[in-house]
């Protein structure tokens, strides 16, 4: 009988030390888990002042578009604050034609080099949108090489010039540039066409 009222004693001061080594863990678990997450909620003001505004983002960051996958004649559609925006690459010959187009024949004139960057002739940006409406002309159709406004017949060459109304202008250029000869970024670096 002895023994066994030495062994009670015995366990139960074993119990009593495995329990306090379990609930100092979980204090320690416990503690560094609020100062982590302390830590967080502190540093999250100074993270997110560092995004951007909502001001600016409805204003609509610059995008970067990769020109070097777009092939000869091809017309790439790509959105900028909301609004579509079409990336063609013109052929010799379409430069060749578009060059030689005198301005008395067209209903807003503008000039070949106007509507293209200096030394990048061979590339188109302008925002995709018919300007008598707002419809989305179809590219490669209509019989001045550009594109064709299916709902009111709107015709553009392969530079975004009104050529066949009812649309009054040009297709608009939006601003932009070449960061090197095979990238240019949208939303920077010109003046935008009304």
């Amino acid at each position: 009988m002895a023994n066994t009222s030495a062994a009670a004693p015995a366990a139960q001061g074993h119990d009593t030390h495995g329990h306090e080594g379990s609930r100092r863990d979980f204090l320690f678990l416990a503690t560094g888990a609020a100062l982590a997450v302390g830590a967080g909620a502190a540093a999250w003001p100074l993270i997110s002042s560092m995004a951007p505004d909502a001001d600016t983002i409805a204003a609509g960051a610059p995008i970067e578009v990769d020109l070097s996958p777009i092939q000869d004649g091809q017309i790439v559609n790509v959105f900028w604050r909301g609004k579509l925006i079409f990336v063609r690459k013109l052929t010799a010959k379409e430069v060749g034609d578009m060059k030689a187009v005198p301005l008395s024949a067209m209903i807003d004139p503008a000039a070949f080099t106007t509507r293209v960057k200096n030394g990048h002739d061979q590339w188109l940006i302008v925002y995709g949108n018919c300007t008598h409406l707002g419809c989305v002309p179809i590219g490669h159709q209509g019989n001045f090489e550009g594109w064709a406004c299916p709902c009111h017949g709107s015709q553009f060459d392969a530079v975004g010039r009104v050529r066949h109304g009812p649309a009054p202008i040009n297709l608009p250029i939006p601003p932009y540039a070449f960061q090197t000869d095979a990238k240019i970024r949208i939303g920077e670096g010109g003046k935008e066409a009304a």
